[in-house]
């Protein structure tokens, strides 16, 4: 409930925001990609300045996104690692967990209740 609440708090201005610099800056400007500005510029695109600087955050995002989660690689494959060792150690001590039993329950002594005396606690 209170995520839900501070995600409210956060997203509700957060995106109010972005619909007024939306709204302010409707106005088409020319993105070059032609580093040597020749006029006109051969890789140029006229798009809306807000598309322009909402395009380029989430290009931002998403290529910092990527380098995280590329550096992060060697973490996740020992995580990996690790869990199958875990796995195997587990399976591994169950086994002996079930070899221990199994001497335990052939070692015990074979008796039957019929051949344990009984003494009654007053007549000792």
């Amino acid at each position: 409930m209170i995520r839900k609440i501070a995600t409210l708090i956060i997203l509700v201005p957060l995106a109010i925001l972005i619909v007024l610099f939306a709204v302010a800056n409707r106005v088409p400007v020319l993105v070059s990609l032609d580093p040597f500005a020749s006029d006109p510029p051969m890789f140029s695109l006229k798009a809306p300045l807000f598309v322009v600087v909402l395009a380029a955050l989430i290009a931002g995002v998403v290529i910092g996104g990527i380098a995280a989660w590329a550096r992060q690689g060697k973490w996740r494959r020992r995580a990996r690692l690790l869990a199958a060792e875990q796995k195997a150690t587990r399976a591994e001590i169950e086994g002996l967990h079930r070899q221990i039993e199994d001497v335990a329950r052939d070692s015990a002594p074979k008796t039957s209740v019929a051949t344990i005396p009984y003494r009654h606690p007053s007549a000792a």
